[in-house]
């Protein structure tokens, strides 16, 4: 989605086009991944008066809006990445916590399967798989 495009998507759904909303969304570009604490301290750095409850709520509005997605890649705070991107899931290592973004089109069997199988169609950008990577396996 281009810029415009998401500027226009907000301004249809009713919500004004604030300069906290561009910092945020900014951010999570940026980061790639990032937790809303994460997402705070890097809009800090440019406007420190953006408190915590205006980085949740405006996620949470960019959410609404199709602009990130969260993903559950700890036991932490959720983490947001941009949908501007490929569509992806992630794969988490549980050792040393490395973290590897796969293309939805590596999932296909797997897809394909659910749909087949059980009627069901997966919404693959909040997947995460747990594991060890290769690296770690084995290690004690």
């Amino acid at each position: 989605m281009s810029d415009s495009d998401w500027r226009q998507a907000l301004r249809e759904k009713g919500y004004r086009l604030t300069p906290q909303r561009e910092l945020i969304l900014a951010a999570v570009d940026e980061l790639g991944h990032a937790t809303p604490d994460e997402v705070l301290a890097r809009v800090q750095q440019q406007a420190s008066t953006i408190n915590a409850s205006t980085v949740y709520r405006t996620l949470e509005v960019l959410e609404e809006l199709g602009l990130v997605r969260h993903a559950h890649l700890s036991d932490r705070a959720p983490t947001y990445h941009s949908t501007r991107g490929h569509v992806h899931f992630h794969l988490v290592c549980r050792r040393c916590h490395k973290v590897v973004s796969v293309d939805a089109e590596e999932a296909a069997p797997f897809v394909e399967s659910l749909a087949t199988r059980h009627a069901f169609s997966p919404d693959l950008g909040h997947l995460t798989v747990f594991g060890e990577c290769h690296d770690c396996e084995g290690k004690s």
